[in-house]
């Protein structure tokens, strides 16, 4: 296929999910009526809203059942959604879900202490499991929900909605194929301002949390860098920025800095914030740039090469990335490696590195 044909494909798919998504219709496109992927979303925070507003219009999924810590939400959920009553579940009566033949997947959308142990719950209970990014507290235990999905014999996905996004796959597409050339830097940085943020807020929980921007923000910047160069980075040196916030900031990092270095001989610098807004990857190749700004955040994105600019529709990143996923399970094929498990364990183990770096003061190396 050629690399006009592969960006026109691209486009078209992004055409065709940004309709479904707008509600909208194509005069080639045929909604879906066969079986759909029975959803029950497992906690009920911010993204999962986004979630479930996605999935609300996507052709092969439907929100089925919630879990919820929360019995205020239930009635409302319920409502909007129309989930039946028995599909609500509480974080206590969770296993009881492996009885309820209405659920087929359970999407893991709570804060990152609780991913590893409510995988394994939804596994033991023979449902597939999506989880959101990062996926768990380090790479060790990316690894036990990996086992425990196999044994169960059920699928395990990590929700990187980019990898369905038309603009980041076109990044993909320039830097693995050497458009320009080898890619020789990248630079990959995502950063909100959050001083008016709850004290409270899980995000500035170690505990659950697991760290700060690196954890929320930065698993986006070390996947740009590895999917731009098709290549697993060897080893990470890393710094904490001094904390402004002292109020907020006392159990995770407020900024860190970090840089990976490839096996071709290419860098990748990145920054992930809580102090700063910035949402940008830029890679430099041997005959050219390419880069998204805004990049990876939920767009609208902008992006350019040193050709000249280029565009693709906007689709809804949750719809997409959820109905992909869905196809697959329901034709009884088995995810692949860049959707599944695989792909959580590979961006913790860079985390892993990059905290270890900053905290040690010394270059850290990525092991196998």
């Amino acid at each position: 296929m050629t690399n006009l044909s592969r960006r026109s494909f691209i486009g078209k798919m992004g055409l065709v999910a940004g309709a479904s998504a707008m509600g909208t219709s194509l005069t080639a496109f045929k909604p879906f009526e066969g079986k759909r992927l029975n959803i029950a979303l497992v906690g009920l925070g911010r993204y999962a809203g986004y979630l479930a507003e996605g999935i609300a219009v996507s052709e092969y999924c439907k929100v089925a059942g919630i879990v919820t810590g929360t019995p205020s939400k239930e009635s409302i959920w319920a409502k909007k959604y129309g989930i039946d009553k028995k599909n609500i579940y509480n974080y206590e009566n969770f296993d009881k879900i492996a009885e309820n033949p209405d659920i087929d997947l359970v999407y893991v959308v709570l804060p990152n202490s609780m991913h590893k142990e409510f995988t394994i719950r939804a596994a033991r209970a023979k449902k597939h499991v999506i989880v959101e990014k990062p996926m768990a507290l380090n790479a060790i235990d990316c690894l036990e929900m990996i086992r425990e999905c196999q044994k169960a014999g059920v699928q395990l996905a990590v929700g990187y909605r980019l990898h369905y996004e038309p603009y980041n796959m076109e990044l993909k597409r320039l830097g693995q194929e050497k458009v320009f050339g080898q890619v020789r830097l990248v630079q990959a940085s995502l950063g909100y301002g959050m001083y008016d943020i709850d004290p409270s807020d899980w995000h500035l929980n170690k505990e659950l949390s697991g760290g700060g921007p690196l954890m929320n923000l930065g698993v986006y910047c070390t996947q740009a860098s590895r999917y731009i160069l098709g290549e697993e980075p060897i080893s990470a040196s890393a710094e904490f920025a001094p904390v402004i916030r002292k109020d907020l900031f006392y159990e995770v990092e407020e900024s860190i800095s970090w840089q990976l270095h490839f096996p071709s001989g290419a860098v990748a610098t990145s920054t992930s914030s809580y102090n700063c807004s910035i949402d940008r990857v830029y890679a430099a190749a041997e005959n050219g740039t390419f880069e998204l700004s805004p990049a990876i955040s939920y767009g609208p994105f902008k992006g350019r090469t040193s050709k000249g600019e280029f565009s693709f529709p906007t689709i809804n990143q949750q719809q997409t990335q959820c109905d992909e996923i869905a196809k697959i399970i329901l034709a009884g094929k088995e995810l692949p490696n860049h959707i599944a498990g695989i792909e959580g364990y590979k961006d913790m183990r860079v985390l892993d590195a990059i905290y270890q770096s900053a905290q040690t003061g010394r270059k850290v190396k990525i092991g196998e």
